[in-house]
């Protein structure tokens, strides 16, 4: 048996109200009690390993609600960037691309900016992909259905609405996600081929989530048929000042299949997020989303720079049309005053577009600069710039968006102080200058939401960042430090939790989260892995702590 005792610490177990003075004894994966009173050892047991809290709070791991990590996490330096934030689960399957089901090509390409590669997965089920994980790595992988990979194993590319037949078979691949664990269904409705599904498709998608998953996993015993799984959607258009339409759509969605609806990176002022959030409840809807703390976006060049059916063809053919002059001075003259009009980057698009990522060697030189800055150090325009870097990249390049109107700390913190909020990256860990949101996100939320500005207190950190998405995406007995709980546990010293990534400096490691255990086993250790792998695939669980009085 492993035993821990964490000793000294500020209890937030994410049901009362303030923290509260108490130990913790970990007994294999489990929390076994919390309390004053503990003993180090009890009978003929063993001493547990002891760690000192000295003050720190002790808090339930935190769950990315929005990562695209599932194909990196294999990294030992992705590992620590989650958790030197106390990020101990991870949702994949965003944005509807990602590996499973299918052999994992069609995203391993057109996705593989945002994504990697996955080292071993090729298929075909989503079964198939959270077993790759169990015993590799030190953190959990949550798995959402993506409907744009399920459309592309049906349809292929085909930019046209589904056939009823088509519809029946990837409701039937949805129904097998779900079967095998996984805990909602995904769209990305401004990325191929999601962009091409009408919401009556998405809808019929989402039937299988009604009933949730029937098979047995490792963290529990299937679903219920009272319990709905999500609808997760990357909405239709954009955000900002076109939320309303996106949200509107999701609403239609989850109202006809009956399920909950939660949006990704909802990006859009306060006062209109509340507003929205309200009008999804009155239609009936059960509603929540995930917003990172940072006004810069970050995706696929690809989306921005090429129209959708150009994104829809095989790499090889966009390659050999960007080519081709003609195709270029069509691009040039019919689809980039598009681009220029597009309300959050505007004319002024060429500088606020920063290359993040490029596997071309001829672009080495180029992730930090704008793509302003790299035309003028080629002596081109931005529209030659954009279209070289895919080209030479074959369109294997993300970049970081600037906006022009900067929302200031104040709106972001109405916007993540909403009770519907929860926490998520949109943690993008490929290229040399990647968004800092990967390595800073959640620091972030306790450093300047919470210790600096107020907008939530460290109970109401720990229901955004833990408690909450737990129950949303039914990770089973996680998200409260409670006895049954499965041990994911974090320590924050909170005078010293800090985001250090910036956008000059992306790669900086938070600091203030040097201890962290996950199913019971500490995975870092004076802020270094140490080596356990104790985590790997969750299925989606009926089983929870709804029963479990607050420690």
């Amino acid at each position: 048996m492993t035993r821990v005792l964490i000793r000294g610490g500020l209890v937030v177990d994410g049901v009362s109200p303030e923290p509260v003075q108490a130990d913790v004894l970990v007994e294999d994966e489990r929390i076994v009690a919390v309390g004053t009173e503990i003993g180090e050892a009890s009978g003929s047991e063993a001493a547990p390993q002891l760690i000192e809290a000295d003050g720190r709070l002790v808090v339930p791991g935190f769950v990315d609600a929005h990562s695209h990590a599932e194909g990196v996490v294999f990294d030992p330096d992705v590992q620590l960037a989650l958790l030197r934030q106390g990020v101990t689960t991870v949702i994949g399957g965003q944005d509807g691309v990602s590996f499973a089901p299918g052999d994992g090509d069609f995203a391993s390409e057109y996705f593989s900016p945002i994504n990697g590669a996955h080292p071993s997965y090729r298929g075909p089920r989503v079964a198939d992909l959270l077993a790759s994980y169990d015993g590799r790595i030190p953190l959990g992988l949550a798995y959402l259905v993506p409907a744009g990979t399920v459309r592309h194993e049906v349809m292929g590319s085909a930019q046209r609405p589904a056939s009823a037949e088509e519809i029946e078979r990837m409701v039937a691949l949805v129904a097998d996600g779900v079967a095998d664990g996984a805990v909602g269904l995904s769209t990305g409705l401004d990325y191929t081929p999601g962009i091409f599904a009408d919401a009556e498709e998405i809808a019929a998608l989402c039937a299988p989530l009604a009933t949730g998953a029937r098979g047995a996993g490792p963290t529990g015993t299937g679903r219920s048929a009272a319990s709905p799984l999500p609808y997760v959607t990357h909405m239709r258009g954009g955000y900002e000042d076109n939320a309303r339409a996106g949200v509107e759509e999701a609403a239609r969605i989850g109202r006809a299949a009956g399920v909950p609806v939660h949006i990704s990176h909802f990006h859009t002022a306060a006062d209109e997020a509340h507003r929205l959030m309200t009008w999804l409840e009155d239609q009936g809807v059960e509603g929540s989303f995930d917003a990172y703390p940072y006004t810069r976006g970050c995706s696929i060049l690809a989306m921005t720079m090429l129209p959708p059916e150009l994104n829809a063809l095989p790499t090889d053919r966009v390659v050999e049309l960007l080519g081709d002059p003609g195709e270029r001075e069509r691009l040039r003259r019919d689809w980039f005053p598009r681009v220029a009009t597009n309300p959050s980057l505007g004319p002024e698009w060429p500088e606020l577009i920063t290359l993040a990522h490029t596997r071309s060697d001829e672009f080495a030189w180029a992730p930090g600069l704008t793509l302003g800055q790299i035309a003028a150090r080629r002596g081109t325009d931005a529209v030659d710039a954009a279209l070289d870097l895919l080209t030479a990249s074959r369109l294997d390049v993300n970049v970081i968006m600037a906006v022009r109107d900067q929302r200031p700390v104040e709106d972001l913190g109405r916007l993540i102080a909403h009770p519907a909020h929860m926490g998520g990256s949109d943690g993008i860990f490929i290229g040399t200058h990647p968004h800092p949101r990967a390595r800073g996100t959640f620091a972030a939320y306790l450093a300047t939401y919470v210790r600096e500005h107020g907008f939530l207190n460290w109970a109401d950190a720990v229901r955004h960042l833990s408690t909450a998405p737990v129950e949303r995406f039914h990770l089973g007995a996680r998200g409260r430090i409670a006895p049954g709980a499965i041990a994911d546990i974090a320590l924050i010293d909170p005078d010293t939790v800090q985001d250090r990534a910036t956008y000059e400096a992306p790669l900086q490691l938070a600091d203030g989260i040097d201890d962290v255990l996950v199913a019971g086993r500490p995975v870092l250790a004076g802020g270094r892995l140490t080596g356990e792998t104790p985590g790997g695939g969750i299925r989606a669980s009926a089983t929870g702590l709804a029963g479990i009085p607050p420690a």
